[in-house]
């Protein structure tokens, strides 16, 4: 029987939206299986978009997994026996884990474990997402996947957010986001602030809990 090394692998994927990342994380946890290795997937449980006992690709593809809100509690909500018998872990939407970066030095430097982490490496305003980017350092491989811009059909390396909302966490799918091409994410920013700047005075005043001012006699 072969033993497990001391020390493990750290493997990144990451990219915008829509480009696969979920769909390349299942296809290595499924190929690791395949040649029978034990492996377990974990997912943040802000995202209930497809139920919490399951992963799900944009096309449909699921996995069961562990959904959990901070990843060190993992080998406690596992179990330390079978964690010990885990030898792959899959890490789905990692940009949701504050301990992200503590959890791959533990699993692949001295638990032996091989980490697959997909992830968002940008926010909506292309500013570093969580710890994605902090546990680079640490990686045997970086894999960075292009979507298709949805406006020409050219690579798209960023996410465009097509609501008004303006905090950095808000899940999503196309009804929120879309992936798009350097040109269109700069001049899709364009429209968006100028039309935010339009649609924000409006919604005040047409907010019927905002009181209109008194009329001068």
């Amino acid at each position: 029987m072969e033993t497990r090394s001391p020390f493990g692998e750290l493997h990144v994927i990451v990219g915008p939206m829509f480009a696969g990342k979920t769909t390349e994380l299942l296809r290595r946890v499924q190929l690791e299986s395949g040649n029978g290795r034990k492996v377990a997937i974990i997912k943040s449980n802000k995202d209930i978009r497809y139920g919490l006992d399951s992963i799900v690709t944009h096309d449909g593809a699921k996995f069961p997994c562990w959904a959990l809100p901070d990843l060190l509690s993992f080998s406690a909500k596992f179990g330390a026996d079978e964690y010990e018998k885990v030898d792959v872990i899959g890490i789905d939407e990692a940009q949701f884990f504050e301990d992200l970066y503590e959890f791959c030095c533990k699993a692949a430097d001295h638990d032996g474990k091989t980490v697959i982490v997909a992830g968002l490496d940008g926010d909506y305003l292309r500013r570093s997402f969580g710890s994605v980017l902090d546990i680079i350092p640490l990686a045997d491989s970086v894999t960075k996947l292009t979507a298709r811009c949805e406006l020409c059909g050219k690579r798209a390396f960023f996410t465009l957010r097509k609501t008004q909302e303006t905090q950095t966490e808000l899940i999503g799918g196309a009804d929120v986001y879309m992936p798009v091409c350097r040109q269109h994410y700069v001049n899709g920013q364009v429209i968006i602030e100028a039309a935010r700047s339009v649609l924000e005075p409006q919604r005040v005043q047409c907010d019927p809990y905002v009181k209109a001012a008194p009329l001068s006699n």
